[in-house]
């Protein structure tokens, strides 16, 4: 098994000491983790609201990919500004990645006449990458795999190269929305697509990631039953990949739906949106991904857990009077 592991993480390896081209972290409830894709997103929903998501991908199989993403966003008062912030863990195997972003928006609400909010933002932050020198063998055997790339340089040879870096992100988005009833948004993450070099020569290259995110709620007969198909595209240039969801909806409340991603995964879902009492603008939702791949005989599938608060601010409404001495 670890063998597996190693050839399928050794796929993606380009040599030069040894080289890694970068892929973002999959989440399947895209829809409803929005900004951590287009920071034009900030504030747009004109709503202070705080999300955290938890991914177990292909469960059983040793070195898999575990993401957790903690995001926040909300409208700055009456100014025409967004704010959001997003911290993301995500490790596979070896490889450790640290996401912390802070995205600002700039909103223009009834947009060329329409009734939708335009935003237009970029978010700027931090990227560090690690993977240390136990990578080798998960089992703890301390045996060398050929077949993974070691570093040597002369009579040194290092089988278990180590890199840990930290560099700046930049990202770009334009995010379009109407409430309840649509949105897209195209955007670009790691603008700067910088090399990471360690002392040993061991380089990780981070490549620019596209997206175009967007979903379109029809209202069936009555607002209370709705169907809402989302769309997600992903590339680095090199590769595209496609997620295809169809939601249905009760009252804005319950929900169900399902997700295809193409030539990888099916995943079902479910949510509930707590309306009243003390959890008044809680939402939890839940998918699991059923594994479509060849990887499909050694998984058993991938969890997806979201929890997200939201409440809207109340602007305190100044009354003013005046008396004149003309009237008792």
């Amino acid at each position: 098994m670890n063998r597996i592991f190693a050839v399928l993480t050794v796929s993606f390896l380009l040599i030069e000491g040894v080289s890694f081209a970068q892929q973002d972290p999959q989440l399947t409830q895209f829809m409803n983790n929005r900004l951590i894709y287009n920071p034009g997103y900030a504030g747009t929903s004109e709503a202070i609201c705080a999300n955290i998501l938890y991914r177990q991908q292909w469960v059983n199989f040793p070195g898999a990919p575990k993401t957790g993403l903690l995001s926040f966003d909300m409208p700055l008062g009456i100014l025409p500004i967004g704010i959001g912030l997003n911290v993301m863990s995500d490790q596979i195997g070896f490889d450790k990645s640290l996401f912390a972003r802070l995205a600002v928006s700039y909103k223009k609400t009834n947009f060329m006449r329409t009734p939708g909010t335009l935003g237009v933002g970029i978010d700027v932050g931090i990227l560090q990458k690690s993977f240390d020198a136990k990578w080798i063998t998960p089992d703890g055997s301390g045996v060398y795999d050929g077949s993974i790339p070691a570093y040597t340089s002369g009579t040194v040879s290092i089988a278990n190269p180590n890199l840990n870096k930290l560099s700046y992100d930049l990202g770009f988005g334009v995010y379009y929305s109407i409430a309840n009833k649509m949105y897209v948004g195209l955007s670009s993450t790691h603008l700067t697509a910088q090399d990471l070099k360690s002392s040993e020569k061991i380089k990780f290259s981070v490549a620019r990631h596209y997206y175009l995110i967007g979903g379109y709620t029809f209202n069936l007969n009555s607002p209370v039953h709705s169907i809402t198909p989302n769309i997600k595209v992903k590339s680095d240039a090199s590769s595209t990949q496609l997620d295809v969801n169809v939601t249905y909806s009760y009252n804005r409340v319950f929900w169900v739906g399902l997700t295809y991603r193409l030539q990888d995964a099916i995943a079902p879902m479910l949510g509930y949106k707590f309306t009243k009492g003390k959890f008044n603008g809680l939402k939890a939702g839940y998918s699991y991904d059923l594994t479509l791949s060849k990887i499909k005989g050694y998984s058993a599938g991938s969890h997806e857990i979201t929890l997200g608060y939201c409440f809207i601010q109340k602007r305190k409404v100044k009354i003013t009077t005046h008396e004149n001495g003309r009237f008792l």
